[in-house]
């Protein structure tokens, strides 16, 4: 615990990841039978370790308030991120663990074959509010013969980008505080090599660029929208459209503010199909605009978009009252927001 105020104190560090949690917590873990002892109650649970990782968070958020605290716990242990007076480990937020590997598992595949593998997509939502958690794309997914992100993508290089593009819109339209390892924002090819720099002679091409200039428009938008980010932890703050279009392998959502009016529709078109007049249902009259384009020109796309406002016609879909047709560009994903 000092070891940790020390680092906090002496080197103002934001924030503290303890890796491995589940190794901490359990007393068997990665043990066969015989190589273990219960604890006194007869469990597998290891209480010196619960004991001092709530005494670790307590300790900091009394002595640093706004220091965040957050575990890489990846099983399903109850309350890792609820405060210790409520029962939990008191983290700041947790590691989504299950998203990640489903989300990558899904994006490698070649893409006449996601409509298999919907639910890897949707299932998130069914444990999203159980913890506030954190979408990691680190370091461990970059090493160890795993390939970079660009490179795990599936097709030729154009198409290698565009998901790349896809994915990362994914991650930010998702519930969840985003975690996105070095290199990665500009589409290294290499996996990450402790003992050299990065490949930043890559941004002298376009294709990277747009690439990094994506996720800087991204950030932009994250921080700007309430939608995006205030109810992070909350249920109110995301709703399906339509999460059954496997077939097309199509998503759409709604991300919601703390205001009525804070309001984003994301769309997310896995294939590499043209996708016009595609009809979502959509919360009022109002005319909606695009903010955001995975397929600009301006990051290496295809312009495929909807450069016009949007309007809703006055028919029910999808338990909307109102509706509109808009233009999915090919694994592309698009970002609006009501026209004020």
């Amino acid at each position: 615990v000092a070891n940790a105020l020390y680092w906090i104190d002496e080197f103002h560090i934001d924030g503290l990841r303890v890796d491995a949690v589940a190794s901490m917590l359990y007393l068997d873990y990665s043990r066969k039978a015989g190589e273990w002892l219960p604890n006194q109650y007869g469990g597998r649970e290891n209480i010196e370790a619960i004991h001092f990782l709530r005494e670790m968070n307590t300790e900091v958020h009394a002595r640093f308030p706004g220091v965040l605290t957050i575990a890489e716990e990846s099983t399903a242990w109850p309350a890792v991120s609820r405060p210790v007076e409520l029962g939990g480990l008191g983290f700041s937020m947790k590691w989504n663990m299950g998203w990640m590997n489903d989300s990558l598992d899904y994006i490698e595949k070649e893409p006449v074959y996601r409509k298999y593998q919907h639910n890897q997509l949707t299932f998130s939502q069914m444990y999203a509010w159980t913890e506030n958690f954190v979408l990691p794309l680190s370091h461990d997914e970059v090493v160890h013969m795993k390939k970079s992100l660009l490179d795990k993508m599936p097709g030729d290089v154009w198409q290698r980008f565009a998901n790349l593009r896809l994915f990362y819109a994914w991650q930010y339209a998702h519930p969840g505080k985003k975690l996105l390892f070095m290199g990665s924002e500009f589409g290294q090819w290499n996996e990450w090599k402790e003992a050299g720099q990065l490949d930043w002679m890559l941004l002298d091409f376009p294709a990277h660029n747009g690439i990094r200039a994506l996720l800087r428009d991204l950030n932009h938008l994250y921080r700007n929208e309430a939608a995006l980010h205030a109810l992070d932890f909350d249920p109110r703050g995301f709703r399906w459209i339509d999460c059954h279009d496997a077939d097309q392998s199509v998503l759409s959502l709604i991300r919601q503010g703390q205001h009525d009016a804070d309001k984003v529709v994301v769309l997310l078109n896995f294939t590499p199909v043209p996708r016009h007049g595609y009809r979502i249902g959509v919360p009022g009259n109002q005319a909606w605009k695009e903010v955001l384009n995975t397929d600009s020109e301006f990051y290496g796309g295809g312009n495929m978009g909807n450069g016009q406002l949007l309007h809703p016609q006055n028919q029910p879909w999808m338990g909307f009252d109102y509706s509109m047709e808009v233009s999915l560009p090919p694994l592309g994903a698009i970002f609006l927001k009501p026209h004020s």
